[in-house]
């Protein structure tokens, strides 16, 4: 799996960024029962924070590279708490919390720039449930924040 990703990554002409530290008292992933339940990861471009409301500065293109940006984390920490990606067998849910004005309602469009990395990494085991919310705040005041649900299992899908 690790190889596929990492050909997935280079196709899309992406690079997997360090993972994040946790930005309060929590830790970024746990494994338990099978499963890997991974904390809110947020947006960074270039090492930056993408930064404001949907609906109100930024538009839904915006938004929806703000969700992939988060994907990317997701992956990382994925990376970063197995060692790989060899006993990922399935990604099961994407939460994502949109920083929304109170008259944007296009939150699933935002959330497809992460559930559409999702898939182009892992294939049909990238196909998953989704909530897509939008807040009115999110921490740091990112523009997007996504968690996420992996299904593990003990050897690669490919």
């Amino acid at each position: 799996m690790t190889d596929r990703i990492d050909r997935a990554l280079a196709d899309l002409g992406l690079t997997l960024p360090e993972a994040a530290a946790p930005v309060a008292a929590y830790v970024p992933a746990v494994e338990a029962g099978g499963m890997l339940y991974l904390s809110g990861q947020l947006p960074f471009r270039d090492g930056a924070l993408v930064i404001g409301r949907l609906g109100d500065g930024l538009g839904v293109e915006e938004g929806r590279e703000a969700a992939k940006l988060c994907g990317l984390m997701v992956a990382a920490q994925i990376r970063a708490a197995l060692g790989g990606f060899g006993r990922v067998r399935r990604i099961v849910k994407l939460g994502v919390f949109v920083n929304s004005a109170p008259d944007f309602t296009q939150q699933p469009q935002v959330a497809n720039g992460a559930s559409e990395l999702m898939v182009a990494l892992f294939g049909e085991a990238g196909r998953h449930a989704r909530s897509a919310v939008g807040v009115p705040v999110l921490p740091l005041g990112a523009a997007v924040e996504v968690d996420a649900i992996v299904e593990l299992g003990a050897g690669a899908l490919d």
